[in-house]
């Protein structure tokens, strides 16, 4: 399975957005670029494509931006990445395949099952704890 910009961006949007979900005011988008750079208008459209999936909210006005409306725990990585175009198999084709394609056609289908079996195991919430524990486990002098 190839990752593409966009959803490594979605990941970090979507976790940003977990991060902040208890603060109870939105998030600007301006923010979420700023912490994670992720180019803006790039960030804008992953946001909408998130909203369709009906995991943000945007609220707007001065005091808007963006909350995640979704349980961080029923999200995983594989829905991030199912929601923003990533997770087609790697196709090769048929037709003119011999016998080294076939075997081939058949390690990359079993690579592509084990990460999305991988990033199905992902929570979204497991993420923002790890997060959020790191974040705890540093101090300043």
């Amino acid at each position: 399975m190839v990752f593409n910009a966009a959803t490594h961006y979605a990941c970090l949007a979507m976790l940003d957005l977990a991060l902040h979900q208890g603060d109870g005011a939105p998030v600007r988008a301006a923010d979420i670029t700023q912490r994670n750079d992720i180019p803006g208008p790039y960030l804008l459209q992953i946001l909408r494509t998130l909203k369709s999936a009906g995991w943000v909210r945007a609220t707007r006005g001065s005091h808007g931006g963006y909350q995640l409306i979704a349980d961080p725990a029923e999200i995983s990585l594989l829905d991030i990445a199912e929601a923003v175009g990533c997770g087609e198999a790697i196709a090769t084709p048929e037709a003119t395949e011999n016998a080294g394609e076939r075997v081939l056609r058949r390690c990359w289908q079993r690579a592509v099952e084990k990460s999305r079996e991988e990033l199905a195991g992902i929570r979204l919430s497991d993420l923002a704890a790890e997060c959020n524990s790191q974040n705890a486990a540093m101090f300043y002098i």
